[in-house]
């Protein structure tokens, strides 16, 4: 594969074309393209995408490369997305044009496949487009034969009439045969899929559960017998396992499915299904004392759910039925009464005593069609959810049919306790409900006018207060110390640090428990094998994040004017010739180093012997007679050749070390670099085999920047990059 051109393309262009394209909106339909952040945020470093961050405009140490979405991909064969990825954060979705510009400017990493995703539409009344990250995995499989899954993807906002529709092409079913659905839960209930115009979403399938789906196939739909009951209108004890029992069969006497059931009644959203679970029906555990399971990524959800199940007078008043009477399907700012019953039955559930942990699908369901930024599965605040509650379950029983006119009245001087009275008054005739009884209160505020000094004194309702939680004024980071003796073994080590505080508080802090002075250290952020950040001494702390892996390198203070030493990062990296193509690929693996060197000895064979100084501890140097070798004369760079003709070079990131490993041991040593099979000739002679070669690179080692010519004086900037492939017959073990 030929490599891309966004090197050749100015920075400044390709900022101009990108810009106005990223700033699309997205629309139904449309097919959207997951980016890794962490190569994103390199690329706008590189075009000055950020107006406030230009300073390294189109320099070549921090040219992006191929384009690598591996940070995203829990597994790199089946290129399946990592769980809980967070928008912004870890990706960032660009329209289709964008990408195939950022793909003609840099190309992809070999193997890799985009990540494309449809644009859906969500909300039941507020409509918007979102893209569908995750969409749902199933489990398919034949009642005659469990043992035979498929597994297939498919949008929440599918129907099941599409599913039903896939599933007859994959299992090859007639049409004349009817076919019935059943989806298993993870808490081993069992749930039909009966309505076919509602989607996926509306039948409690969600991303987060694997789900099987059984298929029954039946010659008619009366040859299945059915024993079971089921109800339009769910009651408390319709969550609890029935007696009933039903066996479905597809024909086949000898296949046979006893199920105990329970009904799940949607009547207000137009669909039943009926739920079956395989527990115990005797089973009790105290009322209350029940979990909720997570649907997807709901956590935030059940938190906020626990607490107001924990609210007695309002448990109460749901428990006792006393909702039925207030319920206000007319309010045009409530829900229908949807949100009131939907939550009414999960209160029921919950305390039913015959469960100790409920799945809340129906709930979720309810507010998503109603509050479409929670319909997702992505982690949202629970105290938004809750304000949206406690507001939807407000409206939907407010005893308030026609909410009458009111002119608010001054203080006028009269009494806090008149005033308040009369405001509590008005607000009670407008809103009238079982959450106003619980929850509503007043605020006082008071105004005074700075000319005339007078006082306005007004009493507003709230519903809840929000408090801030105290901050902690320290932070512990955990942070690997490398030191500049290639002896020592690098140390981790805790460190208090300041919440809000800088790097340099950081480089304090640990200088007082290793030694090291702090003008002598380099903090970095290291992400597969290189260097994803390094860090200035004036950056906030709040830029690490908690999972990031933090190395700090003892260097060589550098002077005022910086001529004394040059700073460098070295990547390590092993080239191999692959048996199946004729191209050549380079791994990277191990822990970078930054290596400080002086200045006036900045020459290749300088660098060679520090870079073979610090990685002694780690590799086995060949025997004294191995160090000689026919050569035909030195390379450009170090002893060592070029790529053979034909062979491309690309950049492959490996995570697996024994993987890596196994790569080294294929290899034919005649075949690295440095090492070409010639017919000897009388020019040939002795010389001593390098054990690895230079390259310069971008910062993240994705692509080469320049040559490396020997005997020459290298001119550097600090913090430049170098790549060094280490010979497969070097690498013998790391101690």
């Amino acid at each position: 594969r030929s490599p891309g051109r966004g090197h050749k393309m100015a920075p400044a262009v390709q900022r101009a074309e990108l810009r106005p394209l990223m700033a699309a909106s997205m629309r139904l339909g449309e097919s959207w393209y997951l980016l890794s952040s962490r190569w994103f945020s390199l690329w706008k470093r590189y075009v000055g995408y950020d107006r406030w961050d230009v300073s390294g405009v189109g320099d070549p140490n921090l040219f992006p490369g191929p384009i690598d979405n591996a940070c995203l991909l829990s597994d790199g064969e089946s290129q399946s997305l990592k769980e809980h990825l967070i928008a912004q954060l870890d990706y960032v979705l660009v329209p289709s044009s964008a990408w195939q510009k950022l793909v003609s400017w840099y190309r992809c990493i070999e193997g890799q496949q985009p990540i494309v995703r449809k644009v859906m539409e969500f909300g039941l009344y507020a409509k918007h487009c979102e893209v569908e990250v995750y969409p749902l995995e199933l489990k398919l499989c034949e009642s005659s034969s469990p043992s035979n899954v498929i597994s297939c993807c498919f949008s929440r906002r599918d129907s099941v009439a599409t599913l039903v529709k896939e599933i007859r092409k994959l299992f090859k079913i007639p049409a004349e045969k009817d076919v019935r659905l059943w989806s298993s839960h993870f808490d081993g209930s069992y749930e039909q899929l009966s309505e076919l115009g509602v989607t996926l979403e509306d039948a409690n399938i969600y991303h987060g559960e694997v789900r099987d789906i059984f298929i029954f196939q039946c010659l008619s739909s009366t040859a299945t017998s059915r024993n079971f009951t089921t109800s339009s209108k769910p009651s408390a004890s319709s969550y609890s396992s029935a007696s009933a029992t039903s066996v479905i069969t597809n024909g086949d006497s000898s296949n046979s499915y006893g199920l105990s059931s329970s009904s799940l009644g949607r009547g207000g959203s137009g669909f039943a299904c009926n739920s079956y679970s395989s527990r115990d029906s005797t089973s009790l555990s105290q009322p209350g004392l029940c979990g909720l399971s997570n649907l997807g990524n709901t956590c935030f959800m059940n938190s906020a759910l626990q607490c107001l199940s924990n609210t007695p007078p309002l448990t109460d008043y749901f428990l006792e039925d006393k909702y039925e009477a207030e319920i206000n399907h007319s309010n045009p700012l409530g829900m229908r009464g949807e949100i009131a019953e939907a939550y009414a039955e999960l209160i029921k559930q919950i305390w039913s005593g015959r469960q100790s942990h409920v799945a809340p699908r129906m709930f979720k369901t309810q507010v998503g069609r109603f509050a479409p930024q929670f319909s997702g599965y992505q982690q949202q605040d629970s105290q938004e959810l809750l304000a949206f509650l406690l507001d939807g379950l407000h409206e939907d029983l407010n005893r308030v049919k026609k909410k009458p006119y009111l002119e608010l009245k001054d203080a006028n001087g009269r009494p806090d306790s008149v005033v308040a009275k009369e405001a509590w008054e008005n607000h009670r005739l407008r809103n009238d409900s079982i959450i106003v009884d619980i929850f509503h209160g007043l605020f006082k505020s008071t105004l005074v006018c700075p000319k005339c000094s007078k006082v306005s004194v007004t009493f507003d309702p709230f519903c809840y207060l929000t408090l801030p939680l105290p901050l902690k004024r320290d932070r512990l980071l955990e942070v690997t110390l490398v030191y500049a003796d290639p002896q020592r073994r690098p140390v981790q080590y805790r460190v208090v640090v300041p919440m809000m505080g800088a790097i340099s508080d950081l480089c304090e802090s640990l200088s007082k428990l290793s030694g090291v002075p702090a003008e002598n250290m380099v903090v970095t952020d290291v992400y597969n094998h290189r260097f994803h950040k390094i860090f200035q001494a004036d950056e906030g702390l709040n830029h690490i994040m908690p999972k990031d892996d933090i190395f700090v390198y003892e260097v060589c203070k550098p002077s005022e004017d910086g001529s004394e030493y040059i700073t460098f990062s070295v990547y390590f990296r092993e080239k191999a010739v692959r048996q199946s193509s004729s191209t050549s690929g380079t791994i990277l693996f191990g822990q970078p180093l930054l290596m400080s060197v002086p200045k006036h000895k900045l020459t290749v064979d300088h660098l060679y012997g520090v870079v073979l100084e610090r990685i002694s501890r780690y590799v086995k140097l060949p025997v004294a007679e191995e160090y000689s070798t026919p050569c035909p004369g030195r390379g450009p760079c170090n002893g060592s050749s070029s790529v053979a003709e034909g062979d491309i070079e690309e950049m492959e990131h490996q995570d697996d070390g024994q993987e890596c490993r196994e790569k080294l041991a294929e290899v034919d040593p005649c075949h690295s670099e440095g090492c070409m099979q010639i017919e000897p000739t009388r020019d040939v002679q002795p010389c001593k085999k390098q054990h690895f070669t230079f390259s310069l690179v971008n910062l993240y080692g994705t692509s080469e920047i320049n040559s490396i010519v020997e005997g020459k004086l290298l001119k550097l900037n600090v913090y430049l990059s170098y790549a060094i492939c280490l010979h497969s017959y070097l690498f013998l073990g790391v101690s």
